[in-house]
């Protein structure tokens, strides 16, 4: 299934920069407790998946690659329903998501996927143990 392969590549991709370079004002922010954690539900227009994943891809990784406050963006799909789309997204703090949204890959992805995207719901988290984060990203670098 096409969809299947796109999430797949999606994961791979995003996942491997999800562990991108730590500035020390990250580390600083992550020990305080001022990590900005949320989690996003999309459901996509089943006629537009295809299209709004390669959008998706692009703009996680490029957000990933040129934020250093931007920690992790990892999408997921579900997989009984690919149109079901969910964001793990991970900042250093408040200011790093305020900037993310002014960046102009954003501002692309929101501009395009606009009519792609049937529902959104931001959820806002809390980290119960923001410490082991470190040791998780580690992980995946060996």
């Amino acid at each position: 299934m096409k969809i299947q392969k796109i999430g797949i590549l999606l994961l791979l991709a995003v996942s491997l920069n999800c562990f991108g370079q730590e500035t020390n004002m990250e580390k600083k922010d992550v020990a305080k407790g001022e990590m900005m954690v949320r989690i996003a539900e999309l459901e996509i227009d089943p006629n537009a998946i295809d299209e709004y994943l390669n959008i998706l891809k692009e703009e996680a990784e490029a957000s990933v690659r040129l934020e250093s406050g931007v920690i992790c963006i990892y999408p997921m799909y579900q997989k009984e329903n690919p149109t079901q789309i969910r964001l793990l997204e991970i900042y250093a703090n408040k200011a790093a998501y305020e900037s993310h949204l002014l960046t102009p890959h954003f501002k692309h992805y929101k501009e395009t996927t606009l009519k792609m995207v049937k529902k959104l719901k931001l959820i806002e988290m809390q980290a119960i143990d923001p410490e082991s984060m470190a040791i998780i990203f580690n992980k995946l670098k060996q």
